[in-house]
Parts: structure tokens; sequence; C-alpha cells
């Protein structure tokens, strides 16, 4: 079976809610019936015929031929199958996803993977501020998955993140892992100011040390554990990384002392 197809007609002339075009809500549906799904968020919305030409049957298999900023909340809790997205997306792309893969070729908005349980987010451009972060109001932000964003992210990514690992592939803007619970943020090129800045748990893997470090981290030398070595070979198992981040003997700080103080921050010697 061919991809359930969503080819872009033109640019959109008003932000449009993608949550409902998902695997799991569109299995058994329709063309005629998704055709007829409201999706645009002004006072007459459009509808999913309105902004796109629907090809294709395999609804476990989306694909977006085109995409744009104003495309928000794209496979938001999908829990199996896969979407691709031909182009940028706008905010919160996978948000409260859980299972499944969902892969944007271009840009991301803000706070992709928000709330995030399970699955995999592969994101070629850049992406905005609070990956894998909370929304206002919530305790925590993502709980589980994989977020690869192969261009640079913004500010605050893993932000109160309880579980998963976050891959930056280009480095990333201000508190990277503020408040971080738990999980693990790889990082490869500039970090901004003071990555883990309050975080209680966690790991924070880069390939450099950070310029501007929190003072109550502390300084715990070259460590000689197993850890770095493993990690090193699930990224490259992934595909995530083609060489080994960390190495032999890594640097350690250990924080923030501010809070709890369980959190760590590696980077490889020299």
């Amino acid at each position: 079976m061919k991809p359930l197809t969503f080819t872009l007609r033109s640019e959109p002339e008003e932000r449009l809610d993608l949550s409902g075009l998902t695997p799991d809500k569109l299995a058994g549906m329709p063309v005629a019936e998704i055709a007829g799904l409201t999706i645009g968020l002004s006072r007459r919305p459009a509808s999913v015929g309105d902004v796109f030409k629907i090809t294709g049957t395999d609804a476990s298999n989306i694909v977006f031929a085109g995409g744009s900023g104003r495309f928000d909340l794209v496979g938001a809790e999908m829990g199996a199958g896969r979407i691709r997205v031909e182009g940028d997306v706008g905010a919160r792309p996978g948000r409260r996803m859980a299972g499944g893969t969902l892969v944007i070729e271009g840009k991301a908005g803000l706070q992709a993977g928000s709330g995030m349980k399970n699955g995999r987010i592969e994101i070629n451009g850049d992406a905005g501020e609070g990956i894998g972060g909370p929304m206002a109001g919530e305790i925590h932000g993502m709980t589980g998955g994989l977020i690869i964003v192969r261009g640079k992210a913004g500010h605050r990514p893993g932000e109160r993140m309880r579980r998963g690992i976050i891959a930056l592939l280009r480095g990333c803007g201000d508190y990277a892992g503020l408040g971080m619970i738990a999980g693990t943020i790889v990082a490869t090129g500039r970090v901004g100011r003071y990555p883990g800045h309050l975080m209680k748990r966690g790991s924070l893997l880069f390939d450099r040390r950070p310029a501007d470090l929190s003072p109550t981290f502390m300084d715990c030398g070259r460590v000689d554990i197993a850890f770095p070595a493993l990690f090193d070979r699930y990224l490259m198992e992934e595909k995530i990384l083609d060489r080994p981040l960390l190495g032999a003997k890594p640097y350690r700080f250990g924080g923030d002392n501010a809070v709890l103080g369980k959190g760590e921050i590696m980077f490889p010697k020299g």
C-alpha cells in the first residue's frame, strides 16, 4: 500500500491543528471523511480537503508533502506508526507522543516533544525553545522516548525532563536541562549559559567543556567508569553519532548542589 499522503495545496492562511492526523486516529477512516475533518483555528476554520490533496491509503505511514511553520501539533499523542513531514512544522510537534516515529525534514517550532512519553522524533533542521519540556502549569516535561535535532536547538531543552534522551547535534541555547529530574541530554557544538541549572538528577553529555557553568557544580575530575563507553556505543548503534562522544575517562562535574545535586555534566578530556 502507498503511504497516506497529504500534499499541501498552498501556504495555509491560518494556523492548523494537525493533532487529528495521526496513524492511530485515521486508521480505517475513508478518504472522504478525512477530507472533512476540521484543522483550522480561525473563526471559519479550514478542513483537511481545503488545505491538502489526499492520496494513498496506508494510514500507518503518513507523509506530509510540503510543510509550513503553521503546522502545529504534528504527531501529537500518536502511539504507533510513522509520520514524515517534507518541510517545516510549527509549535509542539510530537506533543505527548506515546510511540511511533516522527521525522521532520525541515525546522520545528517551540516545544517539540513536549510531555513526550515514548517513541522517536527526528528533526533535521533547527528547533525552537523548550524541546521536551513542559507546558505552562505542568509539573514535568518528557518522561521517555528519543528526540534527535540535527540542527541547532533553542533555549531550555529538556526542562524538567524525567526520562528519555535528547540529542542536539549543533548545540543549543541557554539553560539546557533546566530543573532536570532525570534523563540524558547529549549536545555536540556550543551550548549556552548555565547548563544543568537546578538539575536534581540526570546526565548532560557534551563534546566540550561548557563555557559558562554554574558555580554550584563540583569538579570531580576524570572518571574511569563503564557508562561513557556504553553510551558512546549506543549513540553509534542508533546512528545518532558516527564517532565516540566521551571517550575514555571523561571529565565529570556533579550538581546542581543548589538543589539535590545528584546530576552530572561530562565531557571528553582535552
